[in-house]
């Protein structure tokens, strides 16, 4: 969790007081080594100007590559957050609906559960790239433009299929509270269906609801690195860690520190999302309480 945290501050706070940005280009600093100097900052060096380090050095283009891992960090982490939290509204609601109402409601829903676990989802988001596309190019939102094709449909892939776990999860946990006597309580009572869902039952789900969703951000965050790195993540010029990842593949030999400093952080985020999932797994298990 302090891991999350630092990365987190960093991704958020450090692009406003950086002295570089992830789109300025310098062809004279081209691959800088990190904490390497071009001539021309030499040459203000030696004036002296404070020239601010290039503290992971530069790219192909003598873009400052900190700034780019730090931007591509947030984009990680955003895609990571907002697949959480639609697979947590989609699949609470439609998990909740089919566990409360059981039956003929119950089979049906979850047989469409497992015509959508069976759909290939790389090939979707391909194919929704290739479809909205040029709606995408007509759009006049800044950030819609920024982010491109691929990642709004990775978002959109997102809310069609991969909120089924989260479904499955809270599904297992209303079948198992819904013949509470709380539960059976507020029937006798006169009390709606989503009135005892929502105030009921959900949140006794809380705890499944956390892990799953704790587990769900770093599969995500891997999901958007690697369909950044095959090319179908942001839009260029905007850095991702997945394609900042790609992009190193083809100077690994002479410049082996543009593919560590990326993969390095997804590891650390992935990693450190699966602990926390663990812990929190560990946490909220009653048989693990003493």
């Amino acid at each position: 969790l302090g891991v999350l945290i630092v990365i987190t501050l960093i991704a958020i706070i450090v692009p406003y007081i950086y002295p570089y940005t992830y789109t300025k280009q310098d062809v004279s600093a081209k691959h800088l080594a990190p904490f390497e100097y071009s001539k021309k900052e030499m040459m203000r060096i030696n004036k002296g100007e404070d020239v601010f380090p290039h503290i992971m050095g530069t790219d192909n283009l003598g873009r400052d590559y900190a700034i780019r891992v730090i931007y591509g960090t947030r984009i990680s982490l955003m895609v990571g957050f907002i697949s959480a939290l639609i697979v947590v509204i989609i699949g609470i609601l439609y998990g909740s609906i089919s566990g409360y109402f059981g039956g003929r409601v119950d089979i049906i829903m979850m047989r469409i559960v497992d015509i959508i676990y069976s759909l290939p989802d790389v090939l979707i988001v391909i194919l929704l790239s290739v479809a909205i596309k040029d709606i995408i190019s007509l759009s006049k939102n800044e950030l819609i433009i920024k982010l491109g094709a691929g990642m709004i449909s990775i978002f959109i892939v997102f809310g069609l299929l991969y909120w089924v776990g989260m479904a499955r999860q809270v599904r297992g946990q209303i079948l198992s509270i819904k013949e509470q006597e709380y539960v059976l309580a507020a029937r006798a009572m006169g009390a709606s269906p989503m009135h005892i869902i929502m105030k009921h039952m959900i949140p006794n789900c809380v705890s499944v609801i956390i892990i799953t969703a704790a587990m769900q951000i770093p599969s995500a965050i891997f999901t958007e690195s690697f369909l950044s790195f095959v090319g179908m993540g942001v839009s260029m010029p905007m850095p991702s860690l997945g394609s900042l990842a790609s992009d190193a593949r083809s100077g690994l030999v002479s410049y082996p520190y543009m593919l560590v400093f990326p993969a390095a952080t997804i590891f650390l985020i992935v990693l450190s999302f699966n602990l926390l999932g663990n812990g929190l797994r560990d946490a909220f298990d009653p048989k693990l309480r003493s």
